[in-house]
């Protein structure tokens, strides 16, 4: 891309999901909560039905924007002891795919790497994240985040405290 040009689509989606990602690893979480729109969904099927609908189906998580919030509260609190002191994370987002939806809506695909380190132990948690993004003004903003683990079990992991 050269001085005067404007990014790309792509490029501008993957710039907010880096930024995500950076949020997430520096423990911004209110910040991370403000990128989702007022009517946000965001779910995290169990790793047993990756395809698990929070209306029939157990998932690990299934939050709304109070939820969401409410969830960023706690883990930025001591009350969250697995969470405290906070674990260490590195995120790698990877082979980002954007369409725009006939709504106007961006759809988004990437592969999510999360390294999670805590009381001297490390984890990988492995998986993809669909989303459906809105313009706000001149931003993005997450209208639904559904993140799928690639793990068949989170047994050796222990927990999914942190935000995958």
């Amino acid at each position: 891309m050269t001085a005067n040009s404007q990014p790309t689509l792509r490029e501008q989606v993957e710039d907010f999901l880096f930024r995500e990602a950076a949020l997430l690893d520096d423990w911004r979480l209110d910040d991370w909560v403000d990128l989702f729109t007022q009517d946000a969904r965001y779910v995290v099927p169990t790793t047993d039905l990756p395809d698990g609908d929070p209306k029939r189906d157990l998932v690990f998580i299934d939050d709304d924007i109070t939820r969401l919030r409410a969830r960023a509260v706690r883990l930025n609190s001591r009350h969250a002891h697995r969470e405290y002191p906070w674990s260490r994370t590195r995120r790698f987002v990877s082979n980002v795919r954007v369409e725009e939806t006939d709504n106007g809506e961006l759809s988004v695909a990437s592969n999510v790497l999360v390294y999670r380190f805590r009381a001297g132990e490390g984890a990988p948690y492995v998986g993809s994240i669909n989303y459906i993004l809105r313009r706000d003004g001149g931003n993005l903003k997450i209208a639904y985040r559904h993140a799928v683990l690639d793990l068949e079990a989170l047994s050796w992991h222990g927990a999914v405290s942190i935000i995958f």
